[in-house]
C-alpha cells in the first residue's frame, strides 16, 4: 500500500500529513493551490480517474518557453496540449532581445528565424543605448553595441534580433496552427473530454489549481476556468506535466519548490505606450534600442520596441508602500513622459501600467515527483532584464528538454535520464544570474556617476518606511520621499552638471570612461551565448585536461572561442554540401543536426578508421532505437568527386552527408573543420540533437569501434550497458 504525502498550499503556507489527503472545499480549491506527491511504489490511488491513456505531457503556461516545447516535441512525435490562465495572450511587450543561440534554435523551427529578422526593425534603429538628460536634449554618452564580427555571420549562421515578446508569441501560435494546434477559449468546452484536454490544443483560461501525483499512471492535474460566470473545474490526465508559467509560477508552488539568490533587487513601474509623434522624432535625431533620461524632473529607461511604429516602454523606479499603482495612472503617466521627452507629444496613448519586481534567484531543483513534473523558463529562473537572459535561457532549457522528453517517452532512456536537464540547464541558470546581475550593477554605475547612486535612494526608502511608518501618514511619507528625491534629482541641473562646474565635470570624465572601457550595460555577451557548456549530463567529458576552461562571469563582453569540448554547442562554421545529383548547397555544420527526429550526428573525415566507427555508429544506433547520420567533412582541396569514396566505405547505409569546408572571404586565415576545433582529423564527433556535443576522439580511436560506439550512446541516452 502507497504511503502518500499530501501537501497544501493556502496563503503561502504547507501543511504536512501521511497517509492521508486533502478535500478542500470547491470554493478554498479555486481559490487556493494544493498538491500530492507519492513517495513509495504501488498505485496511491489519484491519476484523476477515466479511462483511455493519459496525454504524454501537458505544458501549463502559454509564454514562449511554453510554445516552443510544444512546437519541439511536436515535431519530435510527443503529443502535447497547454493550458494557460490568462484568456489571451499578453500584449505587452515584455522581452525584446533575442541572442544567436535562440535564434540558432529557431532557424529550426520552420523558417521562424528568418521571420524574425523580416519583421524587426533594421538593426541601425536598435544598435545604440543612449544616456541623456532628456529625449529632446543633450547627449551624455552613446554605446554601440553591434561590432563588425556580428554582421559577418563567423560564429553563428544567424544573428541576433530585436523583437518585441507578444509578436513573437503571435509568430509561435502561427506555427503551432500549421501544426494542427487548436485554441480554444475558457466559455468554449464544446467536445471538451473532463478528464483530459485533446493533444494539440491551447485552453486559454484555464488555471491549474491542483496536482496529484499518487498514482504512479499518471499525473492530475486540476484546472479551474470560469464558464457561464461560474467557476467549474477538471482534471487532466497526463504522463509528464512541465510548468512553463512564468516568474510566479503556480506549478513551482504547489510542488514546494524554493528559489535561491536574491529577491527584491528592484521595484519597478512599466509603462506600455505608442506616440508616433516620439518614434519620428527619434528615427531622425537619435535612433536607439534603449534611452536613459537623467534630469531634475524625472528619471526612467526607455525601450524602444519599434520606432517606426512609435511602440515603447518606459521603465521607471517604484517605492511602495509610500507610492502605489494609482500614483501612475494614465494621465500622470503622461506628464512624466512629456518630462523626460523634453516636450509634449501630440498623440501619446498609454496602454497599459504593470508594475513588477526584480529578482535574481534559482528554484532549487528543476524536477520532481518522479521525474513526472518539470519546471522550465521564467517558472524554474528569474534574472534582472540586464542582458536579456531571461526569455533565452528560458528557450533554451525548451531546446534541451524537448529531445530527452521525447526519448523517454518514446521508452529509448529511462525516466531518470530526465535528470540530465536538470544537471545541464540549473549551472546555466546559476551562471546566467550571476552575469545578468552583473550586468544590471554595470547599468547602475551610470547614474551612481551623476552623482544618483541607487543604493542612497533604496536606503532613503527603508528609513522612511522603517523609522515613520508607524508614526507618520502615508501621504506625510510619501511627501519625504518625493522631497528626498527631488533633492538627489537636483544633482542634474545643468549649473551643476557641466564642464565649467568642477565637480560636474568630474562627473562627466567619469561617465566617459565607464563607456570607454564598456563598464556601462551591455547588451551582447557572445562568449556566453555561443560558448557555454554543459559539464555533467548526457555527454562523456574528455578524460583529458586540456579543455577551455570555463571563465567566470565578468558582465562585459567577450569574444566567443569556438570549441568542441563534449557539452558545448558544435561550432559553426559553412560548409558545401554535395549530392549525386550534382546540386551543391552552402549549409552551416548546425544544419547537419536535423530538428524532427531524435538523431545523433557522427562528425568524422574521410579516413578508413573513421569509416569503420561510422558503421559502428549505424549498427549501434539501431540498437538503442535512435537514429544517426554521418557527416563526412572533406578539405578545401579535395576534388569534385570526392563523395564516391564515402559510398563505397559506408555501404549499405545510406544516412549520411558529404560536406565539404569552405573558406570564408571575411577572414584572410580561416581555419581548417578540424583546426578550428582544435582536433586532427583522426578524431571523431558525436552531436545531440539539441546541437550539443555529446562525446568525441580528439586524435584517435582506440579499441574496437563497436564496443567504443555503444558505450558512447548508453552513457549519452542514460541506458545501462548490456553484456555482449
Amino acid at each position: 500500500m502507497a504511503v502518500a504525502r499530501s501537501l497544501k498550499l493556502r496563503n503561502g503556507l504547507f501543511a504536512v500529513g501521511r497517509g492521508t489527503r486533502f478535500h478542500p472545499s470547491p470554493f478554498s480549491r479555486a481559490r487556493g493551490l494544493s498538491v500530492s506527491a507519492s513517495t513509495s511504489g504501488g498505485d496511491g490511488g489519484g491519476g484523476g480517474g477515466g479511462g483511455g491513456a493519459p496525454l504524454p505531457v501537458l505544458i501549463v503556461g502559454a509564454g514562449p518557453v511554453g510554445l516552443v516545447l510544444s512546437i519541439l516535441l511536436t515535431k519530435l512525435g510527443v503529443e502535447c496540449a497547454i493550458v494557460e490562465k490568462s484568456k489571451t495572450f499578453s500584449s505587452h511587450p515584455q522581452a525584446h532581445f533575442i541572442n544567436n543561440r535562440t535564434m540558432e534554435v529557431f532557424r529550426k523551427i520552420n523558417g521562424l528565424a528568418e521571420e524574425i529578422q523580416k519583421y524587426q526593425p533594421p538593426v541601425d534603429l536598435w544598435r545604440k543605448f543612449i544616456y541623456c538628460s532628456s529625449l529632446t536634449g543633450s547627449v551624455l554618452g552613446t554605446v554601440d553595441h553591434m561590432q563588425p564580427q556580428d554582421f559577418e555571420k563567423v560564429v553563428s549562421p544567424v544573428s541576433v534580433a530585436h523583437f518585441s515578446q507578444y509578436k513573437l508569441t503571435r509568430l509561435l501560435v502561427e506555427h503551432l496552427k500549421k501544426l494542427n494546434f487548436q485554441i480554444r477559449e475558457a466559455d468554449n468546452s464544446e467536445g471538451l473530454d473532463c478528464e483530459a484536454p485533446r493533444a494539440r490544443e491551447i485552453l486559454m483560461g484555464h488555471e491549474c489549481i491542483s496536482i496529484d501525483t499518487t498514482s504512479n499512471r499518471c499525473v492530475t492535474a486540476t484546472v479551474s476556468h470560469i464558464e457561464g460566470g461560474k467557476c467549474k473545474e477538471r482534471k487532466f490526465r497526463c504522463s509528464t506535466l512541465v510548468g512553463t508559467d512564468g516568474a510566479g509560477s503556480s506549478v513551482r508552488r504547489l510542488l514546494g519548490i524554493s528559489l535561491r539568490g536574491e529577491k527584491d533587487l528592484q521595484k519597478l513601474v512599466s509603462v506600455h505606450f505608442l506616440s508616433k509623434d516620439l518614434g519620428q522624432h527619434l528615427l531622425r535625431e537619435r535612433p536607439g534600442m534603449l534611452y536613459f533620461i537623467f534630469n531634475t524632473e524625472a528619471i526612467g529607461v526607455l525601450v524602444a520596441h519599434d520606432l517606426e511604429q512609435g511602440e515603447f516602454v518606459l521603465q521607471m523606479p517604484f517605492y511602495p508602500p509610500q507610492q502605489n499603482v494609482q500614483d501612475f495612472e494614465p494621465k500622470i503617466c503622461e506628464k512624466i513622459i512629456f518630462k523626460l521627452v523634453g516636450r509634449e507629444l501630440v498623440d501619446i496613448d498609454v496602454i497599459g501600467v504593470k508594475p513588477w519586481v526584480m529578482h535574481a534567484e534559482v528554484a532549487e531543483k528543476f524536477l520532481t515527483c518522479n521525474n513526472r513534473v518539470i519546471i522550465a523558463g521564467d517558472a524554474a529562473h528569474r534574472f534582472p532584464p540586464a542582458g536579456g537572459f531571461g526569455m533565452n535561457t528560458g528557450i533554451q532549457d525548451a531546446h534541451n528538454l524537448a529531445w530527452k522528453l521525447a526519448s523517454v517517452l518514446k521508452g529509448i532512456s529511462p525516466s531518470s535520464f530526465l535528470h540530465t536537464y536538470e544537471a545541464e540547464r540549473k549551472p546555466i541558470a546559476i551562471f546566467n544570474t550571476t552575469l545578468s546581475v552583473q550586468n544590471f550593477k554595470a547599468a547602475m554605475a551610470v547614474p551612481a556617476a551623476l552623482g544618483l547612486d541607487p543604493a542612497v535612494a533604496n536606503s532613503v526608502h527603508r528609513v522612511v518606511s522603517d523609522g515613520f511608518s508607524s508614526i507618520l501618514p502615508s501621504e506625510v511619507q510619501k511627501a519625504i520621499l518625493d522631497g528626498a528625491f527631488s533633492l538627489g534629482r537636483a544633482q542634474l541641473s545643468t549649473f551643476l552638471l557641466n564642464e565649467n562646474n568642477p565637480l560636474g565635470s568630474s562627473r562627466l570624465a567619469k561617465l566617459k570612461r565607464i563607456f570607454d572601457e564598456g563598464k556601462s550595460l551591455q547588451l551582447q555577451f557572445p562568449a556566453e551565448d555561443l560558448g557555454f557548456r554543459y559539464l555533467d549530463g548526457a555527454l562523456i567529458p574528455d578524460v583529458d585536461s586540456t579543455s577551455i576552461p570555463l571563465l567566470r562571469p565578468t558582465g562585459r563582453r567577450r569574444d566567443y572561442i569556438p570549441s568542441a569540448d563534449p557539452g558545448s554547442r558544435l561550432p559553426h562554421m559553412n560548409v558545401r554540401l554535395w549530392s549525386y545529383s550534382g546540386k551543391e548547397e552552402k549549409m552551416s555544420t548546425l544544419d547537419l543536426v536535423c530538428g524532427d527526429k531524435i538523431e545523433f550526428v557522427l562528425i568524422i573525415a574521410p579516413i578508413e578508421d573513421s569509416y569503420n566507427l561510422a558503421r559502428a555508429a549505424f549498427k549501434v544506433a539501431e540498437e538503442f532505437g535512435v537514429s544517426a547520420r554521418v557527416c563526412v567533412v572533406w578539405p578545401v582541396e579535395a576534388s569534385n568527386a570526392f563523395g564516391e569514396g564515402s559510398k563505397v566505405a559506408l555501404a549499405p547505409w545510406k544516412n549520411y552527408l558529404d560536406v565539404q569546408e569552405v573558406k570564408n572571404p571575411s577572414i584572410s586565415s580561416s581555419s581548417s573543420w578540424w583546426e578550428l576545433c582544435r582536433m586532427t582529423d583522426r578524431g571523431v564527433i558525436l552531436v545531440r540533437p539539441d546541437e550539443h556535443i555529446a562525446w568525441r576522439a580528439k586524435s584517435e580511436i582506440i579499441g574496437d569501434p563497436m564496443l567504443e560506439m555503444r558505450k558512447a550512446f548508453s552513457a549519452v541516452l542514460g541506458v545501462k550497458l548490456k553484456a555482449v
